[in-house]
């Protein structure tokens, strides 16, 4: 990961407004939903969201009572979730190293930015390790994925910058992205989802599309009245689970357990 990059996108970037729109709402709407599903599995449950970003979760999570920890790489972002009084407790800090924090100290984890940041692979293990380390033996982490081909097919073929993205080496003959160490993004598959988790040992409790073509129809998701989104959000969560929606969805939601 390139942390300067990462730093001067997020001074630039308003985080702060990207789950709000229609869109975005999508994605976090069905996190939420699975979030409380297994929150209701702890009578006091402690959360930690890594990479929290200004707080979408955090603070939400914090609002309706929940013990909430939030760790946050970027200065900017962080003092946004700080300036929303919340009850969150909020701390600067990489995925990668947890070591403030003890082992088997919360029961859910919540890695929703810092698997599609983190380039190296070995970050990315490093990332899933801590969150393991930090977890109770009962306890469960969310984790969100950026997916290869929601990748390919808008970035690549819809904004018509394939041709150039395979003279430069960005994909490989599989139409695969290959990261730079400067990219601020990594695109993964389903199979390099199942790589880290055996190579963390981590299991699967189950897998879904957290978005599932939501980010392919931005424009219609957002002029949508209340009835018709409202029957949209209906239909997404019966079927985020479908195996069928996982490769092509903008993002996955991995939960796993020890």
């Amino acid at each position: 990961m390139n942390e300067k990059n990462l730093i001067n996108y997020y001074n630039k970037f308003n985080e702060d407004k990207r789950l709000t729109h229609r869109h975005g709402m999508v994605e976090f709407i069905t996190a939420m939903k699975y979030i409380h599903h297994y929150l209701n599995n702890f009578k006091e449950p402690k959360i930690i969201d890594i990479g929290a970003g200004t707080g979408a979760y955090s603070v939400a999570l914090a609002n309706e009572g929940y013990d909430v920890t939030a760790v946050e790489l970027i200065k900017h972002n962080l003092m946004t979730l700080k300036a929303k009084k919340s009850p969150v407790k909020a701390f600067l800090g990489n995925a990668t190293n947890l070591s403030s924090f003890k082992d088997n100290s919360f029961d859910m984890v919540l890695l929703f930015g810092p698997l599609y940041h983190l380039i190296n692979e070995n970050d990315k293990l490093k990332a899933l390790k801590e969150a393991k380390r930090i977890l109770k033996d009962d306890g469960v982490i969310l984790v969100s994925y950026y997916m290869n081909e929601y990748a390919i097919i808008t970035h690549g073929f819809k904004d018509n910058n394939i041709m150039d993205a395979i003279k430069n080496n960005e994909i490989d003959e599989n139409f695969h992205i290959t990261p730079k160490k400067t990219d601020l993004y990594s695109m993964v598959r389903l199979e390099d989802i199942n790589r880290f988790n055996n190579l963390a040992e981590l299991k699967r409790i189950k897998i879904l599309s957290q978005d599932g073509a939501s980010d392919y129809i931005r424009k219609i998701i957002n002029k949508m009245d209340s009835k018709t989104f409202d029957t949209y959000i209906k239909y997404h969560l019966s079927i985020c689970e479908r195996p069928e929606l996982l490769g092509a969805s903008s993002h996955v939601l991995d939960i796993l357990k020890k």
